[in-house]
């Protein structure tokens, strides 16, 4: 397995390492995953061409990450003003989207599945204020996927790079800002040494989920019961990582306020109502442009609306109180 991420990264790279672990105890030792840090085998952003060529059997890594090669990869990871961790899960095993993702990339001779997610995530690292509109013109942030697309429209420059060169790429100037995930990563990364301001929310990845992929034919040759194996070990290693970052968020923010003195910052309304207003421009457009986009927009948009009701008036009317 080759990942995007640095080896035993918190909740990225051990996440990675969960699922190859447990696929090694349910086959007894019968199907055995070693695990490849970003730039080990192959570099970071170059994991889902290894799987597609067979270099690699699996993967872990981003959908978004192939906007390149598949404009409608990032419907599948981070999705600006979408579902949530738990409604995206909600998406994928019961309304249909994990049978648009593995359509999707079935082309290409990969099969993916979900196999972690981040949570809502933070808003990224500034090295100046965001006070208004204006000030995302001309700023120069790492920030991939459709969320990019969206700081383009607003007349920023987005730029994607892997995560082990934020910190230098922030403190050197070559980026005013970055997002990578939340609290627990960034700690670990150490960003508050790079950058003042630590906005919120992550608008543009609200609920991020991760990607294992596996090369069809390495997938093809196992007898079936280890065929299952790997899709039930992505499944457990997706609710265990999902389960990480809920757990530890808390005790990184506590320690990057109270020890590090990060100055937390909320997006203003009239910012988050422009790029919300891009980001839906964005997916219309996207859909517009082939017809499995608009298949899986189509899909995602009808969940959208079928949950929010239910999650207005259960877990988010809830917490607002607790």
């Amino acid at each position: 397995m080759v990942t995007t991420w640095p080896r035993d990264f918190p909740g990225l790279g051990t996440g990675a390492n969960y699922l190859a672990k447990i696929i090694g105890e349910m086959s007894d030792g019968r199907l055995t995953v070693k695990v490849y840090g970003g730039n080990e085998l192959v570099p970071p952003f170059e994991v889902f061409d290894a799987v597609q060529r067979g270099t690699a059997e699996m993967g872990h890594g981003g959908a978004y990450y192939w906007k390149g090669k598949m404009p409608v990869s990032p419907f599948f990871a981070g999705v600006p003003f979408g579902l949530t961790g738990s409604e995206m899960n909600g998406w994928f095993y019961h309304g249909g989207g994990l049978e648009l993702y593995q359509e999707v990339y079935a082309p290409f001779g990969v099969i993916p599945f979900p196999v972690g997610n981040s949570g809502t995530q933070m808003g990224g690292w500034f090295n100046k204020e965001i006070n208004n509109v204006e000030d995302l013109k001309g700023l120069k942030m790492r920030i991939p996927g459709f969320g990019g697309e969206v700081l383009k429209r607003l007349g920023g420059t987005p730029v994607n790079i892997p995560g082990a060169e934020l910190f230098t790429a922030l403190q050197n100037g070559t980026i005013d800002a970055t997002e990578w995930v939340g609290p627990m990563n960034d700690l670990a990364f150490g960003l508050f040494r790079a950058a003042k301001y630590y906005y919120y929310p992550g608008w543009h990845e609200p609920g991020t989920t991760l990607e294992g992929t596996v090369n069809t034919e390495a997938m093809a040759a196992l007898p079936p019961d280890l065929q299952s194996i790997v899709r039930v070990a992505c499944k457990a290693a997706n609710m265990d990582m999902f389960a990480d970052f809920e757990a530890r968020n808390g005790e990184a923010l506590h320690t990057l306020i109270n020890e590090h003195k990060v100055e937390l910052r909320p997006f203003p309304d009239e910012v988050l109502a422009a790029l919300k207003r891009a980001s839906f421009e964005v997916f219309e457009e996207q859909a517009a442009s082939d017809d499995m986009s608009a298949k899986v927009w189509t899909s995602l948009k009808a969940f959208i609306e079928q949950v929010k009701p239910s999650t207005r008036i259960g877990s988010q009317h809830f917490v607002n109180r607790r």
